[in-house]
């Protein structure tokens, strides 16, 4: 599996509702698992990094441990390979949430969307989209974490990695990023528009195409801006990381006249579930804290 540092998921959109019981209130579906909470208070949709899975998110996300006993109802998604999603992907992954909630009897009062670094980009336009579209799911909230949402920003970043050399990884990263950007959209400086609409949210712009539309619901932006870390193994500042773009897109919220967004920057959280210190990780969100925020 490529060690991609900035990603999240979603390549195969038509998914089949068609599920298996595994257990009284666990659901496994072709691309989906449904875990219901006996007392349900809330519903957590939560979307993957580019390379990753259903099982990688469990083995991440150490919240979710026995997080139904809280009263969250849990649906994680293994849709990947995704950092924007076009008009037809939008809805057709809209349909298949409905379709999943709805055949399985969740209710759909109290919805929460997240996704973990490319999966949060997933989160942000999905999010918007039910919203603008007046769908049945409408999410009382959304989170991101450490995510890439400046597409433009990221193909800038990228630039920088290669140009640098300093991590292989990040190298390699960088160049298929390129390329992703170069087949799918063109460069920034050439199709700025594309990215405009692609990107949940863009710097360089001031449109709020897909940011104006989640200004009423909770949001949060998670990162760990661990610069000693990031520029040891990494050789990148400030400038470079998700984080810089989270917060801008927080105060543009708030500017908006949000009054439910916050960025919150973590310390030391960013652990991966091997024990290895990485700052880009499912564990910058506390399960306590997550709770408290979902519940009505």
């Amino acid at each position: 599996m490529r060690k991609f540092i900035f990603l999240t998921v979603l390549p195969v959109f038509f998914l089949s509702c068609t599920a298996k019981k595994a257990e009284s209130q666990l659901v496994k579906g072709d691309h989906y698992e449904l875990k219901k909470s006996d007392n349900q208070k809330a519903v957590l949709v939560l979307f993957p990094c580019f390379p990753c899975d259903i099982e990688h998110t469990k083995t991440e996300a150490g919240f979710l441990k026995n997080i139904e006993q809280e009263g969250i109802t849990t649906l994680l998604l293994d849709y990947n390979q995704r950092l924007f999603l076009t008009d037809a992907e939008k809805e057709e992954y809209s349909k298949t949430l409905l379709s999943i909630l709805d055949q399985h009897d969740v209710d759909k009062n109290n919805v929460f969307i997240g996704g973990f670094s490319s999966g949060g980009n997933v989160a942000f336009l999905l999010s918007s989209y039910l919203i603008k579209s007046n769908n049945s799911v409408q999410p009382k909230g959304m989170f991101l974490i450490d995510s890439p949402i400046d597409l433009e920003k990221l193909y800038d970043n990228a630039q920088k990695d290669v140009s640098a050399n300093i991590d292989a990884d990040a190298v390699e990263e960088g160049k298929f990023l390129m390329a992703l950007f170069e087949k799918e959209l063109g460069k920034p400086s050439e199709n700025q528009e594309k990215y405009k609409i692609a990107s949940p949210y863009l710097m360089s712009s001031p449109s709020i195409e897909n940011i104006q539309y989640v200004k009423g619901i909770k949001t949060r932006f998670y990162c760990e801006p661990d610069l000693e870390w990031q520029q040891q193994n990494k050789g990148r500042k400030w400038e470079n990381l998700n984080a810089f773009a989270l917060k801008k897109a927080n105060e543009s919220l708030l500017n908006l006249g949000s009054e439910k967004s916050e960025y919150i920057e973590t310390k030391n959280r960013g652990i991966r579930a091997n024990g290895k210190k990485h700052p880009h990780s499912w564990n910058l969100v506390e399960r306590g804290e997550l709770v408290r925020w979902m519940l009505p």
